[in-house]
């Protein structure tokens, strides 16, 4: 698993973590039973610190998207576990900040609606080889 963080980046690095993660379960790169790295090894190998790694580790795991085995550490869980909660109201929370921003600059609802079916297909082609 390879994880680019942007330390220049605004978006706190526990979150870029987090969205790396879930998009590598969503194109199929990351597969249902498969390990993450331990919270120790992932936080030596990007340089950060260890508290950061668990933080992703625990919000992953509140979300649904991991699984804490005693044995094996934390675990890529399965679709059916994954969508067991429904993310409707969290969707709705992040989105719109998004979209009044873009309404702000102009952007018309087509174009939007365009710009998501394409993010979208683009996880769909990704992830059927997935899980």
């Amino acid at each position: 698993m390879l994880l680019a963080v942007d330390f220049q980046s605004d978006v706190p690095i526990y979150i870029q973590l987090k969205q790396q993660i879930i998009e590598g379960i969503a194109r199929g790169r990351l597969a249902e039973g498969e390990s993450l790295p331990s919270v120790r090894q992932l936080a030596q190998d990007i340089g950060i610190n260890l508290h950061t790694v668990n933080k992703a580790y625990s919000l992953l795991k509140e979300g649904g998207f991991i699984i804490m085995d005693r044995r094996k550490g934390a675990v890529i869980n399965t679709r059916q576990a994954m969508a067991a909660g429904d993310c409707r109201e969290k969707l709705r929370d992040e989105l719109a900040p998004i979209i009044a921003e873009v309404f702000c600059k102009g952007m018309k609802e087509e174009e939007l609606i365009q710009e998501i079916a394409r993010i979208y297909k683009s996880f769909s082609e990704d992830g059927k080889h997935g899980l």
